[in-house]
């Protein structure tokens, strides 16, 4: 997917994500420091992006939150564009309007919260 997305500039022309809006964030592995790409949906707030630590609704946080946690300047590519940015996760009542707002256009991340008890993060990246 990531190959895909790479190729024709931000647009993923195959697989159940084709046709979807997606970003490639590229952290540091908290321990090994190495770089991970991961490709997430994502919303706009404003001049911000945001993205949703659901990891499907699964009981832990996904690996690439744990890593912008110790590591938060991370490299953000959407569309052609690549650029640095800063994770931020969102504290309340923020990250309950953030993530309301981003299930509204994503109904799947609204399931995803019936399937946790874990409080899902919300990070917003600004551009550096």
């Amino acid at each position: 997917m990531i190959d895909d997305f790479r190729a024709h500039k931000g647009q993923i022309t195959s697989g159940p994500f084709a046709g979807r809006s997606l970003l490639l964030l590229t952290t540091n592995g908290a321990k090994t420091g190495d770089e991970r790409t991961s490709p997430l949906a994502y919303s706009r707030d404003g001049d911000h992006l945001v993205v949703i630590a659901s990891k499907g609704g699964a009981p832990k946080n996904p690996g690439w939150y744990h890593n912008l946690r110790t590591h938060p300047d991370v490299t953000v590519e959407i569309g052609p564009e690549k650029f640095r940015a800063r994770a931020q996760p969102t504290g309340e009542p923020e990250r309950r309007r953030l993530y309301d707002q981003h299930a509204a256009k994503m109904p799947a991340f609204a399931e995803y919260e019936k399937t946790t008890t874990r409080k899902i993060p919300v990070v917003v990246l600004q551009r550096i």
